[in-house]
């Protein structure tokens, strides 16, 4: 197999396994601070129990989290030394960035957390953990201002030519807002929010099923289901802003997310449906004038197709980036509508009343992990061939001294390590979700 192929399945392998845990980790980290905030202000001790043992599932997840990110840096020297060296000014700035401000102050509040609540005040102990949920959210930005450079560059100039060239900051402001990044960095932090909020909704729904810990998880539902109402309704408004921010400064991602082909208007959305890239064509259920309309509120405006590119300027995996994207906005609207519904039963004072309702939140955990991971493929996927947009082609990012050969075999190698990892972590958070929280009056 071409060793671009490998050392990008290995690199989406690596981020797609990490990015399991980031997301949970920040949306649970808001759901302690609600938890512990209500302990304080209300004094009872239920909300103090469930804090307790969320704050052991939230350290499961952080360690795993942490694990499996250390790889990624090491990746970029082994199998992208072109890219490293392009960018290597612009990332080692935002990765510095991020041990300072924001891994420090997380890492160093989370002791506090994990072994403090004996040991320090209520107060204090609160305030370590709002400390370290706000250092996973200044986490997320760093990251996601180093990969929203990659998309919309902003903020540098290039120096030297050929195989000697990079890229130099002239403005650190501009290139940390550079043209995507506020709105993909609302984006990432509401679908973390869904992320750590379903997950509670699940396991909360679970219990409720099984008749235990029934009045904890009654109240650790309702927490958690403010917060998915509030976030799948804010991921609505955030996603509509990226996707209008893709349309401005990346053309050819858009068309390929919508598999519109033909420059015109007024362009079709397709609500589903499947991308014909031979013939350049998409067959499926769409609404006419309707990617016009969600771009520009008018179903008349003009909106650029693929065919607008040089065919090495577009996307390749047309059908599947068409496919991630329309799943995520998919599972984005059925997060509104589970949630929208069972806030309704709340209003009734029959949200516990239904099983099959419970059944649905248990199996709508998952939910927004999936919708994390196709989001961010399709972005991924869309930027190609670039790895930065304009810039520097992913075919030109690789390192030329690695053979293919020996990224297979840490491709494997990192499977098996992967794996091992994931059980472990299944089995312990099993665990620790059979058992439960810690009865008050131990």
């Amino acid at each position: 197999m071409d060793i671009e192929i490998l050392a990008r399945i290995q690199f989406a392998f690596t981020v797609a396994f990490h990015y399991i845990y980031p997301p949970l980790s920040i949306g649970l980290g808001l759901i302690l601070v609600i938890m512990e905030g209500l302990y304080l202000f209300t004094k009872e001790k239920i909300y103090h129990q469930m804090a307790k043992f969320w704050t052991k599932i939230f350290a499961l997840i952080f360690g795993i989290g942490v694990a499996t990110g250390i790889v990624m840096e090491f990746e970029f020297g082994t199998n992208w030394a072109t890219y490293s060296k392009y960018v290597g000014d612009i990332f080692g700035s935002a990765l510095a960035a991020e041990g300072i401000f924001a891994f420090a102050l997380e890492s160093g509040f989370l002791g506090v957390l994990l072994f403090g609540w004996n040991r320090v005040s209520p107060g204090m102990h609160f305030f370590s953990t709002l400390m370290v949920f706000l250092g996973s959210m200044f986490s997320a930005v760093w990251i996601v201002v180093a990969n929203s450079w990659q998309q919309t560059p902003a903020g540098y100039h290039i120096v030297g030519e050929g195989i000697k060239a990079r890229a130099e900051i002239t403005d650190f402001w501009a290139m940390v807002f550079n043209p995507s990044s506020v709105e993909r960095l609302s984006h990432v932090w509401i679908g973390a929010f869904l992320a750590g909020s379903f997950f509670v909704l699940s396991v909360n729904a679970y219990y409720l099923l099984k008749k235990k810990h029934v009045e904890i998880a009654q109240k650790g539902f309702k927490i958690a289901l403010i917060v998915a109402f509030a976030a799948s309704y804010m991921q609505l408004f955030t996603g509509h802003k990226s996707a209008d921010g893709v349309a401005k400064n990346q053309p050819a991602k858009l068309a390929a997310l919508e598999g519109h082909f033909k420059a015109q208007a007024p362009a079709d959305m397709y609500l589903l449906g499947w991308v014909d890239k031979k013939n350049q064509e998409t067959h499926g259920i769409k609404l006419p004038g309707g990617l016009s309309f969600l771009l520009y509120q008018d179903t008349n405006q003009f909106v650029t197709g693929l065919q607008s590119f040089p065919e090495r300027d577009r996307p390749s995996q047309l059908n599947a980036i068409f496919q991630f994207y329309h799943l995520m906005v998919a599972i984005g609207m059925l997060l509104i509508a589970l949630s929208t519904f069972a806030v309704f039963r709340w209003y009734r004072n029959s949200l516990f009343n239904s099983k099959w309702l419970l059944w649905s939140f248990v199996g709508a955990g998952i939910l927004p992990q999936i919708a994390n991971q196709v989001g961010w493929f399709a972005a991924e996927m869309g930027r190609q061939p670039w790895v930065v947009y304009g810039l520097l082609r992913t075919s030109d990012a690789f390192s030329r001294s690695v053979q293919a050969n020996q990224v297979m075999f840490s491709i494997i190698l990192f499977g098996i390590v992967y794996l091992t990892l994931f059980i472990l972590f299944i089995y312990l958070l099993t665990k620790k979700i059979v058992h439960g929280p810690t009865d008050l009056q131990q």
